[in-house]
């Protein structure tokens, strides 16, 4: 058992997996189990959890530093930006980054019957290239490498532009502080960083973003939703709750329980933890600091040697691939360093 940031973890030494699997803290661990249980027990009903919703909607709000009304509920990202891109207009022009994850490439891919053409550049040239086109869709932090977009960058081309900007911070949101109420739309997973289980998602809107089409339009949506089960005339919120779908509920309350505390701590603090690990590790293997907590690295075995030495890791783009969140330590540094030297 391990304690971090005044929460306790069951995560085994070694764990430097987060950007695949975030560990939940053991309270969200006992939250979800005794939902669970009252389930096999038929003890709940549907309105019981509009807590949990409602906690874990507000907690996402602020890790990326908008109200709770500007964010409306998922299951994945890819079902939340599909939303937007499916909304865009025809002939839009995308802009992404080379080998960004395919949930954020493959929503507006799958537009190009309409017209909507998608550009790969480099990371690097995202914020240079922005003005060139109607939406900038990026990860906050790319999966494969950890490497950070341009938010300055990608800000000054909405501003002086025009131009639309999508983040999904999934591999942000939870270690990196955040202050994106200027993005035009901000979707996000839960299940990694967040340390909520798979099913749960979200996705901010910003209120001068054009809105979505709500094509999942749904009882739970409405601006009273236990109103709003049978019959016409639609009747959707006015706010993000419109783009709602039904929740998942137990991934709900396991989100409420992981982010309400989250969201609470120092997040300053958080990344100085996370990255500094990270760094740690780049240090002792040559590599320079990123300040990402994600890092990649080269070998053709280096994922057979870290596995070897108990490290459990991911394997992204013929490199390995580590993570290092809140509930690791030093000791996980040193146990990666040593498979690989």
């Amino acid at each position: 058992m391990r304690k971090a940031f005044d929460a306790s973890f069951d995560v085994p030494d070694g764990y430097l997996n987060t950007a695949s699997i975030g560990i939940p803290p053991t309270d969200a661990v006992r939250k979800v189990s005794e939902a669970v249980e009252r389930w096999g027990r038929g003890s709940d009903r549907p309105g019981d959890f509009d807590e949990h919703v409602a906690t874990a909607r507000d907690a996402f709000g602020r890790l990326i530093g908008v109200p709770a009304d500007r964010v409306a509920i998922g299951a994945s990202a890819s079902q939340v930006i599909g939303l937007v891109a499916a909304s865009l207009p025809d002939d839009a022009r995308v802009l992404v980054a080379t080998d960004d994850f395919t949930s954020v490439l493959f929503p507006f891919a799958a537009q190009a019957d309409r017209g909507v053409t998608v550009t790969e550049v480099d990371l690097d040239e995202i914020g240079e290239r922005a003005p060139e086109f109607d939406l900038v869709a990026v990860s906050a932090v790319q999966s494969k490498d950890g490497r950070i977009a341009d938010f300055e960058g990608l800000q000054l081309a909405k501003q002086e532009h025009g131009t639309r900007v999508l983040l999904d911070v999934t591999q942000a949101a939870g270690w990196m502080p955040l202050r994106l109420d200027w993005a035009d739309w901000v979707a996000g997973a839960g299940y990694k960083w967040l340390m909520a289980p798979r099913g749960s998602a979200w996705l901010a809107v910003h209120p001068d973003a054009p809105r979505p089409v709500p094509h999942s339009a749904n009882w739970y949506a409405a601006e009273d939703p236990w109103e709003a089960t049978y019959g016409l005339p639609l009747r959707l919120s006015g706010d993000a709750r419109g783009l709602d779908i039904s929740p998942v509920w137990l991934a709900q309350v396991g989100a409420a329980a992981s982010m309400e505390w989250l969201a609470g701590l120092d997040l300053a603090g958080v990344a100085e933890h996370c990255s500094g690990l990270a760094d740690g590790f780049r240090a002792e293997l040559g590599m320079p600091a990123a300040g990402s907590a994600i890092v990649s690295v080269a070998g053709q075995d280096a994922v057979a040697k870290l596995t070897a030495a108990g490290v459990a890791c991911a394997s992204r783009g013929g490199q390995a691939r580590v993570s290092f969140h809140l509930y690791n330590t030093a000791e996980d540094v040193e146990r990666a360093v040593r498979a690989l030297l």
